[in-house]
């Protein structure tokens, strides 16, 4: 999860337009402090007044930045989900090996998945979005998971023959990233015991083998 910022922590500001620099860090400590504040004390209980004061800002200074809690909002899920990105994106889709490439993915799915903040913005958006329908809308629009569907629906007609169509692609794409992640989130929500990491591993291997094979031997 994110560092705990306090008002104690947070460094006191001086008057003066700041450098290009002071501001991109005046932006960063909003963002440090609000992600804690909406993962701690969810999305209704945060105020940009205690953002501001924990800061030691001026809600005007606050406002320069950012319109609202919203727009805040969607910069704190912004900021996670590129840092949850792995570095080389291309290269993870990449293989003659359809199963290989399933079973890299497969890993890299689950090991940004169960990251802390991946985990703490879940719990949120479970424990918020009923009261705030919005906040569903921009992890949709900022999270990578529809970006995923559709690589990997590439990676599927690429790969298999006859060619799926679209739909089917997607569908299959879809499931896999389902199957995936599902019980390993779950658990690591709290809803089971956390998986060890040679678990995580059999889990990837053996989803991905039951993906392209299924449970049952075809008759010969």
């Amino acid at each position: 999860m994110s560092k705990k910022v306090t008002a104690k922590s947070a460094p006191q500001r001086g008057g003066g337009r700041p450098s290009r620099k002071q501001a991109a860090r005046i932006r960063d400590d909003i963002l440090d402090i609000a992600t804690d504040l909406f993962f701690t004390q969810g999305y209704g209980a945060t105020s940009i007044e205690s953002i501001a004061q924990l800061a030691h800002m001026s809600k005007r200074t606050f406002y320069h930045r950012f319109t609202d809690k919203a727009e805040l909002f969607r910069a704190v899920v912004h900021r996670v989900v590129e840092k949850l990105r792995p570095a080389q994106v291309d290269g993870l889709f990449e293989g003659k090996d359809l199963e290989a490439v399933l079973r890299r993915l497969a890993r890299v799915m689950l090991e940004a998945t169960l990251k802390p903040n991946a985990l703490a913005l879940h719990r949120l958006i479970l424990a918020e979005a009923g009261r705030f329908p919005e906040l569903a809308l921009v992890v949709n629009a900022e999270g990578s998971r529809a970006e995923g569907v559709k690589r990997i629906a590439e990676v599927l007609r690429n790969a298999v023959h006859p060619k799926p169509n679209d739909i089917t692609a997607t569908f299959a794409a879809e499931q896999f990233m389902q199957m995936v992640v599902a019980l390993p989130q779950r658990r690591a929500l709290g809803l089971g015991n956390p998986m060890t990491k040679p678990e995580l591993e059999a889990w990837a291997d053996t989803t991905v083998s039951l993906f392209l094979h299924g449970c049952l031997k075809r008759a010969s």
